[in-house]
């Protein structure tokens, strides 16, 4: 079994880091639409806590993870799990 870091997207919760496809904001009506759809069919983790969406996380398994923090922010915690791995 693989075995994956974990990173903070806000209020506690946390995703796996390896298991991230794409980050976006969510501005664009496309990624609005992505939004709706992925509520529609049950695979939307809101993880806002009632805040602002500021980063819109693209998961492997097709999950879409709301989050209250900046993109950039969970960028870096990414590449920092990225960079810890490759240290060990």
């Amino acid at each position: 079994m693989q075995q994956y870091r974990m990173i903070n997207v806000g209020f506690g919760n946390r995703i796996p880091a390896g298991r991230v496809i794409a980050m976006v904001g969510n501005e664009s009506s496309p990624v609005r639409r992505m939004i709706t759809e992925a509520r529609d069919k049950g695979v939307l983790i809101d993880a806002t806590h009632g805040r602002k969406t500021r980063a819109v996380l693209v998961m492997d398994s097709g999950h879409i993870v709301l989050s209250a923090i900046q993109p950039e922010t969970i960028s870096n915690r990414v590449n920092a799990s990225f960079e810890d791995d490759a240290e060990e």
